[in-house]
Order: structure tokens, then sequence, then C-alpha cells
């Protein structure tokens, strides 16, 4: 018999060779509570990690200031995909044309916060906590949405991150996300036989209330692990995806959607967007797999039938300095735009009007959107949720959705 000493030291080896337990983090608690409602739609979160130029994404490229404060690394207003009099797409988002043009898209500008912070970490942390400036919150916004819906679901792949470690936004105070990055080597992982007999421990001896956790935890890890392999299974794309890393997780998106998976929310992240030097080139380069990408996703979806119940929004922690620096490239700045795209929208195009360049704050956009705004639109309109009990506070929703 396995004693209470060797699950620990197995535990420890099991941590030490980053098989999964630091990854995955504990599963949903089940509180022996109803199952949760879900109402068919899905999320599909897309981070831009590192601070995406907004300015040369939705180019004004009839604004003569931009020019101005740009004079190295402005988009030519004769590449310019035009969308309006105004504004229009950086050229490297060609692919999503068609998107718009379908009125699929609806693009905000000028989303932010009051007294935005320019620090990487702790502005992701408040646009993926969901909190004030000042505030500290340990939990994030669709952890805090795992809380409130997912009542007696005891298997934690109801939200997936496809990555090897669980973001702060997909942790709640009673139950989290699940990171992944395949379904296939997730499976071979965790069958493996020190695996197999730790599960068979759980179900033949009693223990105290901290170990119990930790075989509750390692059972809700397989169990999910068989799932989604089981789903991988059922549906393979036949839609062409570029070879790229960001392309290759919405594949896998697609392919579990498809499958049936009861996954509700999606979260991706696409790094490099830190452009201080040298920004054209490696920002047209993102911009490239960003747009290939979503574009085969809905063709996927569309494919399936299954895109008018699928939502995908793109965010960036913050944008940069109207003006561009010495190095070709763009300091940390503070208001952004960002995307959402579905077939269901009740509202496409442009939500409000480019940001006011003669208008600035020490050189900084001004923002206009409270970002969660946008949270209090996809909690209440689109996952049917209360959205004033996550986000602690009332804030008008956008009706986009």
């Amino acid at each position: 018999m396995q004693t209470r000493r060797k699950f620990i030291q197995n535990t420890a080896l099991i941590t030490a060779g980053t098989i999964f337990m630091p990854a995955f983090l504990k599963a949903c608690q089940s509180g022996g509570l109803p199952p949760m409602q879900y109402n068919g739609k899905r999320l599909i979160v897309i981070q831009f990690s590192g601070g995406n130029d907004g300015l040369n994404t939705i180019v004004p490229y009839n604004n003569d200031i931009y020019y101005q404060k740009r004079p190295q690394i402005a988009i030519p207003k004769n590449e310019v995909i035009k969308l309006s009099d105004e504004q229009g797409l950086h050229p490297a988002l060609q692919p999503l044309q068609a998107l718009w043009d379908e009125g699929y898209m609806n693009i905000i500008n000028n989303v932010g916060y009051p007294n935005p912070d320019r620090s990487h970490f702790r502005s992701m942390d408040i646009w993926q906590t969901a909190s004030a400036s000042e505030e500290y919150l340990s939990t994030g916004w669709l952890g805090r949405y795992l809380d409130s819906t997912c009542q007696g679901c005891e298997m934690p792949h109801h939200a997936l991150e496809l990555d090897d470690q669980l973001s702060l936004v997909l942790k709640g105070a009673t139950r989290n996300g699940f990171a992944m990055s395949n379904p296939q080597q997730l499976y071979k992982t965790v069958k493996t036989p020190i695996v197999n007999a730790l599960v068979q421990h759980h179900h033949e001896h009693d223990h105290n209330e901290n170990v119990a956790y930790l075989y509750k935890t390692l059972g809700a890890t397989v169990s999910s692990a068989e799932y989604l392999f089981e789903k991988s299974k059922i549906y393979s794309s036949n839609i062409s995806y570029p070879q790229t890393a960001l392309a290759k997780d919405l594949k896998q998106v697609a392919e579990l959607i498809i499958a049936g998976c009861d996954a509700q929310v999606y979260y991706v992240t696409l790094g490099g967007f830190d452009t201080h030097a040298g920004q054209n080139n490696r920002q047209q380069n993102l911009l490239k797999q960003y747009a290939e990408a979503v574009a085969a996703l809905v063709k996927d979806l569309k494919q399936a039938g299954v895109w008018n119940d699928t939502l995908v929004m793109t965010f960036s922690e913050f944008g940069r300095r109207v003006a561009e620096n010495g190095s070709r490239g763009t300091d940390h700045g503070t208001a952004n735009n960002l995307f959402l795209m579905s077939g269901s929208l009740q509202k496409a195009g442009f939500f409000n009007a480019a940001a006011n360049l003669t208008d600035l704050d020490e050189g900084d956009l001004k923002f206009e959107i409270d970002f969660r705004r946008i949270y209090a639109n996809i909690l209440k309109d689109w996952l049917k949720v209360d959205d004033k009990s996550i986000l602690s506070a009332n804030f008008d929703s956008l009706g986009i959705l």
C-alpha cells in the first residue's frame, strides 16, 4: 500500500518533472449544486502581449498629425486598407477585410481605463482581473465567471487556455480554467504508470483534507485530459491554416468547438508587440500572423455552422505613444483599439470615432471607452450571466452583442 509520505514524494516528482501539476493548477470543485447552464455561446479571447501599436493597426490615414508625429513609421496612405473616410487597416490585416465587409467585425477605438499604468505586468493584471488601476485582485474576470456560473462543474475544461501555464484571467476563487497546448500530448503525459497508480490509490483510500484535495485535483486533471483527447479525435479540419504557432492554436480551438467540446471560453496569446525599436517589420509580421490565422478560424467555424455562436475578442494591455521614438519604434502608451468579431453582432463597423490627436494627455491618447464596459457587454449579453456580480460594479453595456 502506498503511504501518505510516498504520495507526497511522488507528487513532488511529478511537479519537479513539470508533467502537469503546476501548469493546470486546481480543478473545479464540486459543490453538489446543479450543473452549469450553457447557452451554446463560446468566447475566444486573443491577447496581443507586449502592447500593440493601435495607431498603426487601425490607421487614421487622413490625419496630418499622425504623419507629422510618425515621419519614419507611419503607414503610407496608399497602402492602408480603407474602411471609412478616416480610418483603415494596416495592410498586413488584409485577410480580415472580408470579415469587415460581411459585417462580422466591430472595432472599438480609445479603449482603456482611468489612471493608466504603463507597466506590462501591472496593466495586464488590470485587464485580466478587471480591476481599477489602484485595486489589486487575485482572481480574473473569467475566473469569477466560472465561480458564478460553473456550479456543480467538476471538470476544469469549461475554460481552456492554449498554453503550458494558466493565466490570472482564468483563475477564480473556487474554480479555475485549464491550460494545455496539445490534447494528444497531454493525454500521453497523464497516462503514465505513476499517474495511474496515484489515481487508483485515490479510489481505494481515505485521506486527510489536504491530501484528498491533491488527489481530487489529479483526478480532475486526468479526466479532463481524457475528455479533451476524445474530443480531439472527432474532427480534423480540412481548412488550410498557416504554419504559425497562433494558427496552430486557433486550429486546435476550432477543432474542439466543432467536435462539440463543452468549453465556453478559449484563451490564446500572441506575444512580441513591445516594439520600442524597428517596429514596422515586427508589427507587420505579427499582424499578418494574426489576420491569416483568424481568417482560417472563421472559415472553419462558418463551414461547420457554428460561427454565429462564437465571439472573438482581441485586445492588448495598452497602446503606444502617439509620437515615434528615435529608434523607429514607439514607447508604452495608454488607450488602444479592440476587435470584436462574430456572425451575430448587433452592431458592426466602427463603434466610435478615431482618437483625437489634438487632445492628448502628455503625448498619450485619452481613453474614451472603459474596457470593463466591453466585459459587461460580453458577460450580460453573450454569456448571459450577472455582469455586476462578476465585475463588482455597474458598467453600461455597449450594445454590440
